[in-house]
């Protein structure tokens, strides 16, 4: 048999399943075994580039609130056990910075207040930093509106720096006074009394995510150690190198520095949103996978029609010395051929489209007059993608292989055809 075709490289069967393939997409035998063919390939190609831009998208806005999350907060968090304060956090920082992954480090004392200015109050989360050495941990420092800095948060100048939702509710600006109301009492000859103090608005800052935007607020480390009676940092930040091994990171710092420091990653001390995002991403993916599956899956009636189409064809190869696993080959190439053009033209839509949805969405918005993300109400006004390698050459496989497994079955009633039975009406 290999003689028929011994003047080339490739095996017969790769042959013929190829010219099947090119044959039914030409349409000379069965235009309706072409046009489904077609609809197979195209199909798997909508499917895999459906499932690449979606996954990119949610990735780029995935990546759009993480970090202006972290432009707030740190990578890693470094806390006493016993809610006690870290005189030493120098000894405890260089501990950490032991390891390659940990980029910075700063103290900083943490703790919930009321906020009052008038007859208003909030509930704000009060950060005392060292502003020598916030910057090296998180962007907070850039994140000031007009040209404010984290130096004018002096020791003892009592001054204070809000979120730009924060300030905004409060109706303050920069210059203004506002009181900062500690928990705890303290007392008085009057009796038991509220401690609060009096802070200058220094700064606003604005990270475009509202939790922080709207709760938080700086202060001096110094000014937070009295106002909250500490006797220094209750705990350190870290910055990494890679944010993505936050998770990592954490379990080697909980070894390293033992059970008398809480260590927490950013994707901890966030795990409601973290979990949230990584389940939809899943559940996502499985439902635009069936896509991709149900596509495939078009191929069994494609070569099951093919295959009733070459009986004559089948019973001739096996006349001349074809075994059943030679014909079975045939039509597994012509169904994995179509797989893999399909697999190809997806991926190909989908990374063409994904790395220029900055342009094909301002265009689309354009032409239909809509916007699909106004500013007035998303954070997010415009359409963020980031493909991903790690998404990627997973769907590519998936692809292929639900190609391949729609083979078999069609390609097993190939090779059991009877030549005398598929000739007699010959």
């Amino acid at each position: 048999m290999s003689s028929l075709l011994s003047g080339s490289a490739w095996p017969y069967e790769w042959q013929v399943g190829w010219r099947y393939t090119r044959a039914g997409r030409a349409g000379r035998r069965n235009g309706f075994i072409s046009f489904i063919s077609f609809v197979s390939v195209i199909g798997i190609a909508l499917g895999v580039a459906a499932l690449i831009i979606v996954l990119s998208v949610m990735n780029g806005f995935q990546k759009e609130v993480r970090d202006r999350m972290l432009a707030a907060i740190p990578h890693v968090e470094l806390n006493s056990a016993t809610d006690n304060a870290l005189p030493d956090w120098h000894v405890l920082a260089d501990k950490a910075k032991t390891l390659p992954e940990v980029k910075a480090a700063a103290p900083f004392i943490a703790a919930q207040s009321l906020l009052a200015r008038g007859e208003d109050m909030r509930g704000v989360v009060v950060r005392g930093v060292s502003p020598a050495d916030e910057g090296g941990v998180t962007d907070l420092a850039s994140q000031l509106k007009k040209d404010g800095t984290l130096d004018q948060l002096q020791p003892g100048a009592w001054r204070i720096i809000l979120g730009a939702e924060l300030a905004r509710l409060l109706a303050v600006r920069v210059g203004d006074s506002v009181t900062l109301i500690a928990p705890g009492a303290q007392v008085t000859p009057a009796g038991v009394a509220p401690r609060f103090k009096q802070f200058t608005v220094a700064g606003v800052f604005s990270v475009g995510h509202y939790e922080y935007d709207s709760a938080l607020a700086l202060v001096h480390l110094d000014d937070a150690a009295k106002l909250y009676r500490r006797d220094g940092p209750t705990g350190v930040q870290l910055r990494l190198n890679d944010v993505h091994k936050a998770r990592e990171v954490g379990v080697q710092l909980s070894s390293l520095l033992g059970p008398q420091v809480l260590v927490r990653d950013w994707t901890r001390t966030n795990a409601a949103w973290y979990d949230a995002v990584q389940i939809e991403k899943r559940m996502m993916a499985i439902i635009l996978t069936l896509i991709v599956a149900v596509a495939a899956f078009n191929l069994v009636s494609t070569l099951v029609m093919t295959v009733t189409d070459k009986r004559a064809d089948i019973a001739i190869l096996r006349t001349l010395g074809a075994s059943p696993g030679s014909i079975m080959g045939i039509f597994v190439v012509q169904g994995a051929a179509a797989g893999v053009i399909g697999t190809f033209a997806g991926v190909s839509l989908g990374l063409l489209v994904a790395f220029n949805i900055d342009v094909i969405v301002p265009f689309i918005e354009h032409l239909l007059g809509v916007s699909f993300l106004p500013g007035s109400i998303y954070l997010i006004s415009r359409m963020p993608s980031d493909p991903q390698w790690g998404d990627i050459m997973p769907i590519a496989v998936i692809s292929l292989v639900l190609s391949f497994l729609a083979t078999l079955y069609p390609s097993y009633r190939a090779s059991r055809v009877n030549p005398a039975e598929a000739l007699r009406y010959e």
